[in-house]
């Protein structure tokens, strides 16, 4: 009886326990200093007219390369009323070369249509890490970011 005991209870075990559990702290820090930038786009020359009761003399508007022609306007008909508006946008210069040093141009080229951006200043900007509390960030200057996070990962497996 004993034996067939002992055969019984090794086919009906009890399994062992595996359970774990693991876990995980990760703190960072990010401090940003916004770049200086410049945007620009060339605008191309325009031209426009219109009127009634108007004539020109020659040719008139843009000519080669965007150049603008002048014609002297005069009345069609002497002594009837007239209406005449004209609008010359030029085109900007085409800027072939910049030069740059140490990353930076000191001079960017501005076209017609431009958008800049001041450059961040670092100030007091600062982050620490602990060992013993979450991350802690100081403000600072104008265009920058600072960012602490402390993230905490608790797992059990069975």
């Amino acid at each position: 009886m004993k034996k067939l005991l002992l055969v019984f209870s090794l086919f009906f075990a009890i399994p062992a326990s595996a359970a774990e559990i693991t876990s995980k702290i990760t703190d960072s820090v990010q401090l940003t200093v916004q770049g200086a930038a410049v945007q620009s786009s060339r605008i191309g020359a325009t031209y426009s007219t219109s009127g009634s009761n108007v004539q020109f003399a020659g040719a008139f508007g843009l000519g080669a390369a965007g150049a603008y022609t002048d014609a002297s306007p005069s009345l069609s008909t002497a002594g009837q009323a007239y209406t005449f508006s004209e609008s010359y946008n030029a085109a900007d210069a085409i800027v072939t070369s910049a030069s740059a040093a140490s990353g930076t141009i000191a001079s960017p080229n501005l076209y017609g249509n431009s958008t800049t951006q001041l450059g961040g200043s670092a100030g007091t900007l600062a982050g620490t890490l602990s060992g013993t509390s979450v991350p802690t960030v100081t403000a600072g200057g104008p265009g920058t970011t600072a960012t602490g996070q402390r993230t905490i990962e608790l797992s059990v497996f069975k």
